[in-house]
């Protein structure tokens, strides 16, 4: 039996319009934790390299995120802390722009799509509403942005960004909650246990 207690994901990402497939995610989870690597290309055609480091408790609040863009001209860092209950702060101190966020999204990786589905399990047909802490690289820019996820049968659910651009896309996720496909934007790649 394969240990269930550290495990390897990776995705490669199909978003990037003149570069589609460029690019890898290389994620190692364990209970509480993952450590990920990303190489991609930003929108300019310039790669960048997004390492994350996330902490979360046994009910899959984020406690930790730690964070670095590495481009040509260096590296760049963000550090969030959050209590689990909607209060975020950095090393300046509260950043209450993000209360009420319970859930972290960071861009571009499919991952943070898990942090919803395994906090708030819903019955097919459910629907919810999330406000997330978001996350964009290279410029590791942090907002609060609203979310929804329907679960549509075991593993599919549809996820949808309430920031007025109507995206909407439906999910394949596996056993535990983690992205397979994330249709135009990642494909989950084959890894043997």
């Amino acid at each position: 039996m394969p240990d269930r207690s550290s495990r390897t994901f990776c995705w490669t990402p199909l978003w990037h319009a003149r570069l589609p497939g460029a690019g890898l995610e290389h994620l190692l989870l364990q209970d509480g934790a993952a450590d990920s690597t990303l190489l991609a290309f930003d929108e300019a055609d310039q790669p960048f390299r997004l390492h994350y480091r996330l902490m979360w408790d046994e009910a899959w609040r984020l406690r930790e995120a730690d964070l670095a863009v590495t481009v040509a001209s260096g590296t760049r860092r963000l550090a969030l802390h959050t209590d689990g209950e909607g209060c975020w702060w950095n090393g300046d101190g509260p950043l209450p722009a993000l209360d009420g966020c319970l859930d972290i999204d960071i861009w571009p990786t499919p991952f943070t799509n898990s942090f919803p589905i395994r906090r708030v399990p819903l019955a097919i047909g459910e629907r919810r509403e999330f406000r997330m802490a978001w996350v964009s690289a290279p410029a590791l820019k942090v907002e609060p942005l609203a979310q929804a996820y329907t679960r549509l049968t075991e593993h599919r659910y549809l996820f949808e960004s309430l920031d007025g651009s109507g995206f909407r896309v439906e999910l394949q996720m596996d056993d535990e909650g983690i992205v397979v496909d994330y249709p135009g934007l990642f494909r989950r790649a084959p890894v043997r246990a």
